[in-house]
């Protein structure tokens, strides 16, 4: 608990809340004032600059009916129940997060599929349910925590995934110095998102322990702001 947030003493929404989202991430994620108002679709269209179909995509055609999913963070709009959809009752859909509100709002949007079910725990020591994960995905996690914590995030995620299994990230990436967007992410960097940086200047595969075991799969779109890493184990 921080000296900042007194708050956190007896609010409920910030019970086992990592320090980092508190003083950083207050207003986006764990306020449940602010989740309600930002949770809308509209408001992920606008903060991927349009791009939000097309990244949803690059997760979403990775989902066949039956798999076994498991998606690290809650992700506002309506992205978890399509994915959730997509997996259909002959599979298993997983949703982890650490901040109440976050699985509140999880929860709702998963009610009546039966099949999927929502976890609050951190995504670097979440031990998985049942069998094995055909897909796990980070959409957008990443480049909102500190660099230990992209260490043992990605290095867990590939710790669970099963040979024949696909890790997938989207997030953010380096944008190309002729892409104007680059230069309004710098200064949103700059006030509101201290760990993203870190994205523009290593490649995903930088936070894993033993690259070599892997193969990495990098896309790239919208002149280099958004990056696409699906990973599989080496042959």
């Amino acid at each position: 608990m921080t000296q900042n947030h007194p708050k956190l003493i007896t609010d409920p929404y910030y019970d086992g809340v990592p320090e980092y989202m508190t003083e950083v991430y207050d207003w986006a994620y764990v306020d449940p004032k602010w989740v309600k108002a930002l949770d809308r679709n509209i408001v992920v269209r606008v903060l991927l600059f349009l791009n939000d179909q097309r990244l949803m995509r690059m997760y979403l055609d990775e989902i066949q009916p039956g798999m076994r999913v498991w998606q690290l963070a809650h992700v506002y709009g309506d992205l978890v129940a399509r994915a959730a959809q997509r997996v259909g009752p002959a599979g298993v859909f997983h949703l982890t997060d650490i901040t109440p509100i976050q699985i509140e709002h999880g929860s709702r949007k998963l009610a009546g599929m039966d099949w999927a079910k929502v976890i609050r725990s951190d995504a670097a020591t979440f031990e998985g349910v049942g069998d094995n994960y055909n897909l796990i995905c980070s959409f957008f996690l990443l480049h909102e925590v500190p660099d230990d914590k992209k260490r043992e995030i990605v290095d867990h995620m590939l710790a669970k995934l099963p040979k024949g299994g696909k890790a997938i990230f989207v997030d953010y990436h380096n944008p190309k110095k002729w892409q104007p967007i680059r230069y309004i992410l710098k200064l949103v960097n700059h006030c509101l998102e201290p760990f993203a940086n870190a994205l523009w200047e290593n490649e995903i595969q930088h936070y894993a322990s033993d690259t070599a075991k892997f193969t990495w799969k990098k896309k790239t779109i919208f002149g280099g702001v958004y990056q696409c890493v699906i990973v599989e184990h080496a042959k």
